[in-house]
């Protein structure tokens, strides 16, 4: 194996409840090709959170080493994408004086240092400060200051935040298992980065990551984030109705789940069985394909209310005028996107990792968005201070991305 690989050369690490995944891609000028893939099981989360770390950290190496195998070099560190329902978020406004008249890297710091200065609930940190816009001079709205005169810089930004104990966990594994977590990125901006065009993030669009232990929803317009959630309701209470419905076992009611489920009428079978398996007993029944759309269906509805809740009780319908991209294992339940369109009343469609880059087939899947969404994120960063740097020593776009905050946590 290559010990020391190049610096075009990124890995991602998608540590879910459900799986663990990992990616290890190779950029040349704007594409980039995917060289390993390695999976396996999660066993040692719950809901997003780490809950076990003998086994988190079992299923990180095993992943990781079937990502070398097939990549022919060493992973020695990876950006990982996190969630949970310790996460969450909030809006805030940075007003700073320009020091000389033109507004440069260090006025822009300066207004998103200024926003950052909210108070912090204990036990908690912030993750991320992503601008929404700025205001030069209380006029006009604008996304890139930099280069512009003025005398006064206001700053709207979406802050995000996050457990320390629970952050603390997540990179502990990750370190143990010998990999080094170079940065951690939300796992709904992740997906945002693979499924949605830069039209539709441009005009309004939602997206919404339903995981095995959480959905995570992002609203973006302007290009910009407007808002984030993560709801702990996903894939594993799906599986969990149908084994207490079922009276059956969680590996059968998962493969029940993946090869009947389905929560709309529209696909519906009447005459389509399956074999059950008894919990606890010997031998197995038979059930039709309508009492587990019942059972499905009932919790996907609970889900997409909930979501839809938080966007009309905070007023977010005007950031979606492009509709719903709906992406994660529990996008592919058979019926989600008609449901959410009958729920929502707005166009929605499945969201799987695009890009023009040379991406294997196998990907092509939407329980892969996190993974090569990471990938997506890190490439498009390091272009973006490339590009930056080679301005002049002092010219950074620190308003897309803050100092890495990892190291704060140790």
């Amino acid at each position: 194996m290559v010990k020391n690989y190049s610096a075009n050369t990124f890995v991602s690490i998608d540590v879910g409840t459900t799986k663990i995944c990992v990616l290890v891609a190779q950029a040349i000028e704007n594409e980039f090709t995917i060289l390993g893939i390695g999976k396996a099981p999660s066993d040692g989360l719950k809901k997003g959170v780490v809950v076990d770390v003998a086994k988190t950290i079992h299923s990180i190496k095993t992943a990781v080493k079937e990502a070398e195998l097939m990549a022919g070099l060493t992973i020695e560190s990876a950006c990982v994408g996190i969630s949970g329902g310790h996460i969450h978020s909030t809006n805030s406004h940075g007003v700073v004086p320009i020091k000389h008249g033109q507004i440069s890297s260090y006025d822009i710091a300066s207004a998103l240092a200024a926003a950052k200065a909210i108070p912090i609930p204990e036990g908690q940190q912030i993750l991320h400060v992503l601008p929404q816009y700025f205001i030069i001079d209380s006029r006009e709205k604008v996304q890139n200051p930099l280069g512009m005169h003025g005398v006064r810089l206001e700053v709207q930004a979406h802050i995000i935040m996050g457990a320390i104990a629970s952050v603390q966990n997540l990179i502990k594994c990750c370190q143990l298992a010998g990999v080094t977590v170079s940065d951690i990125i939300l796992e709904q901006l992740a997906s945002a980065d693979a499924v949605l065009s830069p039209d539709e993030k441009e005009i309004g669009v939602a997206v919404l990551d339903i995981g095995g232990g959480t959905s995570d929803l992002a609203l973006y317009q302007n290009n910009s984030i407007r808002h984030t959630m993560v709801l702990p309701v996903a894939g594993n209470h799906f599986t969990n109705d149908l084994a207490v419905g079922l009276h059956t076992t969680l590996k059968d009611a998962e493969r029940i789940k993946k090869e009947i489920g389905i929560v709309s009428s529209l696909f519906l079978d009447d005459a389509r069985y399956i074999n059950v398996e008894h919990i606890g007993k010997d031998g197995s029944y038979q059930t039709t394909q309508k009492i587990i759309m019942r059972i499905l269906q009932s919790r996907a509805k609970e889900l997409f209310s909930l979501i839809h809740e938080e966007i009309s009780t905070k007023h977010l319908e005007p950031f979606m005028p492009s509709g719903l991209v709906i992406t994660g294992g529990g996008s592919l339940l058979c019926g989600a996107k008609e449901l959410a369109q009958d729920i929502f009343k707005v166009p929605v469609r499945i969201g799987r990792p695009c890009s023009g880059s040379n991406m294997p087939e196998s990907l092509n899947s939407p329980i892969y968005a996190t993974g090569y969404g990471l990938i997506v994120h890190m490439c498009k960063l390091k272009s973006d201070v490339l590009q930056d740097l080679s301005t002049g020593p002092m010219v950074k776009r620190v308003y897309l991305r803050m100092k890495s905050w990892v190291s704060d946590f140790f």
